[in-house]
């Protein structure tokens, strides 16, 4: 086995091209802590934080919504932990780790004295529990299934001491240990059915989970004798706040107009009217942008217009990005420029595949035998050129970014319908595939983020055909060589993007808005957010 101290993993893994920054507007904008030079922190207190959407699960191994994961991940803690700054991956549950040559076996010793909130130890045989349990989880389980992929077994080792083995080389699992979708879970809960996890967990976490009213709240309080916080955060011992309240709030001015008006302390998925506003309220603004898969289109390649590339091609060009993200997004939102984000390690421009040229989407459609009808939309054979675009609601920005999209594919001929649904149903839509198109983001701050997506061995929801796409994303979470890794994940998007598998549109920047008196909320390398060192300013 070769070992790895914590401040030289990321090297090794590739990792540590990963250079996430925040920026935002107003007095807060270069950092990703909420609050300046406050003085001491103050313990006790409230944090109400307004979001816009509810995945229905309050099981961290089960959600994907951004929306949720900021209260689940409070409820959990991870064996490590990944510095948003330079993507180094650190201690957290487990002190040391070790890998065998070829990534396909990882040893863990755990921090001695953790349990979980009923009491349970935290040690080897808890981790197995967990381990040996995500592969069995349904749909709502395909993020913590995919870090797992290939997975063979846990063998305990010792009390504290385990060691994961995988059916081959896995690079991307380290970082995955470092997400809230393998935070560790008691063992009973980790036993529940996937309808039990989702009303009530039990971790190990800074919070425990008080109350869960579907649609409407999630109430955390905090863990009295929390004492294992992760290596990068601020301050031992227990977390500062005494609760946090979740509460869903649809509307995006209603959320904005409750921090304004002192109701709530924090609000998610901010719209650009509402930056000026907030910022003139002395509200901070903490901006940060997601690594992972940017906004965009993918096509159900199974469906006869999916699998057509002229078709993807066409719509590719027809959207003029930098309009949709000026028109739509916050002001610090760039456009896409790959189907990675540009946080992502490993991201690679392919702006020669994504520009806004009409003429060039008109060519590629009379190419492809699709003719302007008299009402200006194309058709092909009788057929029209209209397909269905299928959003969640977990966002302000995704029916307006989609309502401009309408727009511009509408002046190239393509005719589009929108429909919404809720984020709770996302997964069952993309396993069933009653979608034409999606418009989707996935976050992750690892590269392997395109196999988990697009490998036709996997779930592969927008099934496409098996091809050299395969042989790269395979070939990228096997080499262990950050060079060969960074080449692999570079093919892997040109080549997505050279087939239109995916048509990115715009990285998702998360901005929240905070009040002047709050204080220590702070973005993980994942963009999500940690309350461990949060605390209110009393009046």
């Amino acid at each position: 086995m070769r070992p790895f101290g914590p401040r030289s993993v990321a090297a090794v893994l590739a990792a540590a091209a990963l250079l996430l920054t925040a920026c935002g507007g107003g007095g807060d904008a270069a950092t990703s802590a909420a609050g300046g030079d406050a003085g001491a922190p103050q313990p006790g207190g409230t944090l109400t934080f307004a979001v816009g959407s509810d995945a229905g699960c309050v099981d961290p191994q089960q959600v994907a919504s951004n929306d949720t994961i900021y209260s689940v991940r409070q409820l959990v803690d991870s064996l490590t932990d990944q510095d948003p700054d330079t993507g180094e991956i650190t201690p957290w549950l487990a002190e040391s780790w070790t890998s065998n040559a070829d990534a396909s076996a990882w040893t863990f010793t755990l921090r001695p004295g953790v349990t979980f909130s009923d009491g349970t130890p935290l040690d080897a045989q808890a981790v197995k529990a967990n381990f040996d349990r995500v592969p069995q989880l349904g749909v709502r389980g395909n993020l913590p299934k995919s870090y797992l992929s290939g997975y063979q077994a846990t063998t305990v080792d010792g009390p504290l001491q385990f060691t994961v083995t995988f059916g081959g080389p896995n690079v991307q699992f380290l970082q995955g240990t470092s997400t809230h979708s393998l935070g560790i879970l008691s063992p009973a809960t980790a036993a529940a059915s996937d309808d039990e996890r989702c009303a009530q967990v039990v971790g190990s976490g800074p919070f425990v989970l008080d109350s869960y009213t579907p649609n409407s709240s999630i109430v955390l309080a905090k863990r009295p004798g929390y004492a294992w916080g992760s290596s990068l955060w601020e301050h031992k011992g227990e977390a500062h706040l005494d609760r946090l309240d979740f509460q869903i709030v649809p509307e995006s001015g209603v959320r904005a107009g409750s921090l304004q008006s002192g109701e709530v302390d924090a609000i998610g998925n901010i719209g650009p009217q509402d930056e000026a506003p907030l910022q003139a309220a002395g509200a901070q603004l903490l901006a940060r942008a997601n690594p992972g898969i940017a906004f965009g289109l993918a096509f159900n390649q199974a469906r006869p217009l999916g699998a057509d590339p002229a078709v993807r091609e066409a719509v590719s060009w027809a959207i003029n990005r930098p309009e949709v993200v000026s028109a739509v997004y916050t002001s610090q939102t760039k456009p896409a420029t790959s189907v990675l984000s540009s946080t992502t390690p490993d991201h690679a421009p392919q702006d020669a595949l994504l520009g806004f040229d009409a003429a060039k989407a008109a060519s590629v459609l009379d190419a492809g035998g699709w003719a302007a009808g008299p009402d200006g939309i194309r058709a092909k054979g009788g057929q029209r050129l209209t397909f269905e675009i299928t959003y969640a609601n977990n966002a302000a920005s995704n029916k307006p970014a989609l309502e401009l999209v309408q727009q511009q594919l509408r002046a190239a001929g393509i005719e589009v319908a929108l429909a919404e649904r809720p984020i709770a149903d996302f997964a069952t839509i993309q396993q069933s595939g009653e979608f034409e198109a999606l418009w989707f983001n996935l976050t992750r701050a690892d590269p392997d983020v395109l196999r988990t997506t697009f490998s036709t061995k996997l779930a592969n929801v927008y099934r496409l055909p098996p091809g050299p796409l395969d042989d790269l994303l395979d070939g990228q979470a096997a080499a262990v060589d950050p060079a060969t890794r960074s080449d692999l994940v570079g093919q892997a998007q040109q080549q997505l993007l050279s087939d239109y598998g995916v048509v990115p549109v715009a990285e998702l920047t998360t901005t929240l808005a905070v009040g002047a008196d709050v204080h220590g909320v702070r973005y993980d390398a994942s963009s999500r957010i940690h309350l461990f060192d949060a605390w209110k300013q009393s009046a």
